[in-house]
């Protein structure tokens, strides 16, 4: 593997330089698509704890060790910004979602949305979620061959559209919303990054325009009468100083939400499903479970699911639906003694951890009990687990993502058993967020 130096250090810093291999993007980014934890032992062997790839004509500075993803995550010296990294990649699809702001800015709107994850909302949308979640999960097919990516795709969607927006759609308007979704989050990772027809990224432009449509046109509804889904929360939401979001504020904020809420959980959702029809003593070991608490979740009963909340940090320890955090460097500076010029752009990236064998005993391995408290594999470090982020930007949504995520496996283990053939092993399509090629076909069976 070749040695090239990011950039020279200046004299007058005592730090050390960051190297990387100096190959064009196209075959950084291909090589990372096809195997990212292969590449990043192989980086960690050959450069230590931290390197530099090239990516979309940038170059991208990654720590390979928790260290030096927590020196970006927490940000201690604000000397990254999130809004020119994120920009770059999905801007013109997300653009001013709460991810993509950074400082003072960032402080006032998470203040104002905050407001829709208090305890008081969140036992509102979890009572909301458990009829239709029920209802949903009651109709899912049975036999051979049910892609469960498809189902739970369709599935947190409908959530979505249930206990976000409070709206009850027409199948194909809820379809057309779903497609423009899908589109604007693979056009954040397209190759070709221009409006040309007939490509990923006009594609998200036009989806983007659909979106924006979409919720204007319901707005006006929203701001009239206060109801308990989330979009009408945002538009009736003030900080304690009285500060509301204007309807473009609204707007952007939905899109982003949505897109986070239900591709996050879907991959969840379908990486436990893998995991669990792989180890068939997991899933009975939860279906047990499940079988002794409540059909019906309680807010004050979420924590008695301990094991399906341990398979659920390892499956996203394993496949983390958030490949990884970007900023950019305001000024020059330093990650753990490295020197980092003004300009670089730099990610933590959760699977650098995840799959980091001084973390983790033996990583490749399917084993919640690593997140028992005799065992507390996951406090070797404050990021050797990392999924929903970390400092000012960790995921804002992450309670109600384990509502949900619990909900529908609750729901999922009392009705059905699943299987797949004991060689079978699924790969994943990383060029936008990681899920399986083949959507996870299963065999179902009623209980």
């Amino acid at each position: 593997m070749s040695r090239k130096q990011l950039a020279p250090v200046p004299p007058d810093r005592d730090l050390k330089p960051i190297h990387g291999t100096g190959h064009p993007g196209v075959i950084e980014v291909l090589r990372f698509f096809r195997d990212p934890i292969g590449m990043v032992a192989a980086r960690r062997a050959r450069f230590g704890d931290i390197t530099y790839i090239k990516s979309f004509g940038l170059e991208f500075v990654i720590p390979l060790d928790a260290d030096g993803t927590e020196a970006i995550a927490v940000n201690r010296s604000k000397a990254f910004a999130n809004e020119p990294a994120w920009g770059f990649l999905i801007g013109p699809f997300f653009r001013r979602g709460i991810m993509l702001m950074d400082f003072e800015e960032h402080r006032h709107h998470r203040r104002i949305m905050q407001q829709a994850f208090t305890n008081t909302h969140l036992k509102g949308y979890l009572q909301d979620m458990q009829p239709m979640l029920a209802e949903r999960v009651a109709h899912l097919p049975i036999g051979d061959d049910v892609r469960l990516l498809d189902e739970f795709k369709q599935i947190t969607l409908d959530l979505a559209l249930e206990i976000f927006l409070g709206l009850d759609l027409p199948r194909a308007e809820a379809d057309r919303i779903n497609r423009a979704f899908i589109d604007c989050v693979n056009a954040g990772l397209s190759l070709v990054r221009k409006n040309i027809p007939g490509t990923r990224w006009a594609r998200g432009l036009a989806s983007r325009r659909v979106l924006e449509e979409f919720f204007h046109r319901h707005l006006p509804a929203k701001r009239a009468t206060a109801s308990p889904d989330l979009f009408s929360v945002l538009c009736h939401a003030a900080s304690e100083d009285g500060h509301t979001f204007s309807d473009e504020d609204v707007v952007n904020h939905m899109i982003f939400v949505l897109m986070a809420a239900h591709d996050t959980s879907t991959i969840t959702l379908t990486t436990m499903a893998y995991y669990l029809a792989k180890h068939p003593e997991w899933q009975e070991r939860a279906r047990d479970q499940s079988r002794r608490l409540p059909p019906e979740i309680a807010y004050d009963t979420l924590d008695g699911f301990t094991v399906l909340d341990r398979v659920m940090k390892e499956s996203l320890r394993l496949n983390s639906p958030v490949p990884g955090l970007p900023r950019q460097a305001r000024e020059d500076t330093e990650i753990c003694g490295h020197f980092v010029p003004k300009g670089t752009y730099v990610a933590a990236i959760a699977m650098v951890n995840h799959h980091n064998p001084a973390l983790w005993p033996d990583p490749e391995r399917f084993d919640p009990d690593r997140f028992s408290d005799e065992r507390a594999e996951d406090r070797a470090h404050r990021y050797a687990w990392m999924p929903f982020g970390g400092g000012v930007h960790k995921c804002i949504g992450l309670y109600f993502a384990q509502m949900e995520i619990k909900t529908i496996m609750h729901n999922l283990l009392l009705r059905y058993e699943w299987s797949v053939p004991e060689d079978y092993v699924w790969k994943l399509d990383n060029s936008t967020l990681p899920v399986p090629k083949d959507r996870l076909p299963v065999r179902v069976r009623a209980l």
